[in-house]
Order: C-alpha cells, then sequence, then structure tokens
C-alpha cells in the first residue's frame, strides 16, 4: 500500500538513505563532495548530487543528555501502531542512556501530567515502568503538555550537555491551540534557551505531518516517521547522535550556477527550506541544524548549454556575455554555518 503522492518529501526520500559518505577529516566540521552523472530518467540530463557529512565525536565525548518524552495518549493514539509502537520506541531509545542521563515524561490528552519528574539513565526499570503504565483516552491539548514539558526541560537542563523534548504523537492537534502562531512563537521562544525540540510521528489517518515538521524546524530539532519497530530502530539508535547532538546550526547551501555551462536546473525537493539568496549571509534569518554524524543529500536536475533538451526558450540577452575563464567550472558551492552557541556563522 502506497502512501499519497503529496504526502511523501522528496528530500526525505533522497534522504532516507546511507551513501556511505567519507566521514569528516580530523578537526573539520563538515565533508562537502559532489557527483556529476546522467540523469536516469531524463535523456540528456545530468544529476548534480551535492553531499554534506558531519563530524562524528568519539563515544566518550559524547555529550549528556536532559531528555523530556512528551507523550500524546488521547484517544487517537490506540491504535497499534500509535501508542504501543510509541512506547516500545522510547524503551529503545531510553536502553542508550546511562547514568549522566536525565529522562522525564509528560503526556498529554485533555489535559498535560507529570508521570516522570526526573531520573537518571541508568534508573531503566523506573523509567520503562512509567513508559508501560501509559494508556490513551480523551481528547488532545497539544500546547499545554508542549509547556510542561518545555518546564521540565529548564528545570533539568544540563550547561554544555543535550537539552530537548522529544514529542512522540500522531498529531492530531484539536483541543487547547486557538492560535498556531502562539505554539510556534513558544517553541522560537525556548530554542534560544538552548532547549530543542524533536518530534516523532505515529499511525496514519489523521496524522498531520506537515505540522510535526514545521514544529520541529522552528525548534531546531529533527523529524521522523516511525511506523515499524525496525524504523524506530533505525532512527533512535543508529542515528541517535545524529539526531541529538548539533554540530552547527543555522546551515546554509547556495549553489551559483555557471550560466556559460549550464542552461537550466532545478533542485528536487526542499521546498520548504529555500531561502531567499539575500538571506544567506543574514545571520539573522534561521535555518537548519546538524547533528553529528548527520547526512544531507541533495540533487539537482541540470541542463547543460551542449544540451539539446530544454524545457524553456534561451534567453536572448545575457547567455552570450559570460566571462571565460570560469569555463571549466559547472557551479560554485558556499556553506555557511554557526558553531553551537555562536550568533555569528
Amino acid at each position: 500500500l502506497l502512501p499519497p503522492a503529496d504526502a511523501v518529501r522528496a528530500e526525505d526520500f533522497i534522504n532516507y538513505f546511507d551513501y556511505h559518505y567519507a566521514p569528516a577529516a580530523s578537526g573539520q566540521t563538515f565533508n562537502l563532495d559532489t557527483q556529476l552523472a546522467l540523469s536516469p530518467w531524463n535523456k540528456g540530463r545530468h544529476l548534480l548530487k551535492i553531499s554534506l557529512m558531519g563530524s562524528q565525536p568519539e563515544a566518550q565525548l559524547q555529550k549528556p543528555a536532559n531528555l523530556v518524552f512528551l507523550v500524546d495518549v488521547s484517544g487517537s493514539m490506540k491504535a497499534p501502531d500509535k501508542l504501543p509502537l510509541l512506547i516500545q520506541s522510547l524503551r529503545l531509545l531510553t536502553s542508550q542512556l546511562d547514568q549522566q542521563d536525565k529522562v522525564s515524561i509528560v503526556t498529554y490528552a485533555g489535559q498535560s501530567n507529570t508521570v516522570l519528574a526526573s531520573a537518571s539513565g541508568d534508573q531503566q526499570l523506573q523509567i520503562m515502568q512509567a513508559l508501560d503504565s501509559l494508556s490513551a483516552g480523551g481528547s488532545t491539548n497539544g500546547e499545554g503538555g508542549i509547556r510542561q514539558a518545555y518546564h521540565l526541560a529548564r528545570a533539568n537542563f544540563i550547561k554544555e550537555g543535550v537539552n530537548r523534548v522529544i514529542l512522540a504523537t500522531d498529531g492530531d492537534f484539536n483541543v487547547g491551540i486557538s492560535d498556531l502562531e502562539q505554539l510556534k512563537d513558544l517553541i522560537r521562544q525556548q530554542r534560544q534557551s538552548g532547549v530543542a525540540l524533536t518530534t516523532l510521528g505515529f499511525g496514519s489517518g489523521n496524522y498531520n505531518d506537515a505540522l510535526m515538521e514545521s514544529l520541529s524546524n522552528l525548534g531546531n530539532g529533527q523529524h521522523a516517521y516511525i511506523d515499524n519497530i525496525n524504523e524506530a530502530r533505525k532512527v533512535l539508535i543508529d542515528e541517535l547522535s545524529a539526531s541529538m547532538e548539533i554540530i552547527a546550526s543555522d546551515v546554509k547551501i547556495q549553489v551559483e550556477f555557471n550560466p556559460a555551462v549550464v542552461a537550466e536546473y532545478r533542485l528536487v525537493g526542499y521546498q520548504n527550506r529555500m531561502l531567499a539568496r539575500e538571506d544567506f549571509n543574514n545571520d539573522h534569518v534561521d535555518a537548519g541544524e546538524v547533528g553529528a554524524g548527520h547526512r544531507v543529500t541533495a540533487l539537482y536536475e541540470l541542463a547543460l548549454t551542449r544540451s539539446d533538451i530544454r524545457q524553456v526558450d534561451p534567453l536572448r540577452y545575457g547567455e552570450n556575455n559570460q566571462a571565460t575563464s570560469f569555463s571549466n567550472e559547472l557551479a560554485q558551492i558556499k556553506l555557511r554555518y554557526k558553531q553551537p552557541g555562536n550568533n555569528a556563522s
């Protein structure tokens, strides 16, 4: 059974796979690489693949984590692929923690409730029992839960650590949010205090994927959809450090194509990640965060000037007056980012 076509973001599909990129060199934050190949779906066109691989700290250097599990226990979560799978998934995540970490659990339905105020990561039995006690029922007051979760995250804040709210839900906010912009403002404010937001989506039907991704973007976190335990293992174990430990914030990539070589280009996906050209150098404009060992892949489809396959007629002016000193260049790629905690790129 295939999902609806408009529910699949091309960039998520492209970035789902591990392309075995080379890690960043010692002392470097990123490894940036490119590849050019013929397009498999449009004869005469090319694909430019741009890949970004974040550095991976040694295990003993990984930061302690202060995690608040914000769990939707409303009536819509009763299905087997929702709350039961959610609990299994968070049990997997808990199994990766140790005594340097902290865990809190907040639930929300008609109202929010603190199930576990704080436990160290090595108190596995206490955390597991709190998770296993959860049951679904009632309406959804997402805003009240988020406020309580952020309150606990600040109360248990670990300086120089990973401080994060993990919102696990089917995304069906139907009570308690009279103003979605007010909720977004709350998340923006909290990210300034050093508490990030990760969203985990479960189930189908009323699942609001666009909202969950939007909230994680605002919260300097990541979004993932989990539909089985193997996917939970991939997201919460195999890619745990990339989801948690931020190595660079407000990461921006700008690509300028040489019109003497490239006649047409289009970026595949990333429609909701586009920045205006003038925003690249503006440090006040928010962009994406990259975690340790995180991989980012972008594909551009190109029609070279020598290609006969174009969708747009050539310009009368501008293509014949190009500098010849860059004739060997296809494009220039610029990478801009902030070190965690810094305001300047």
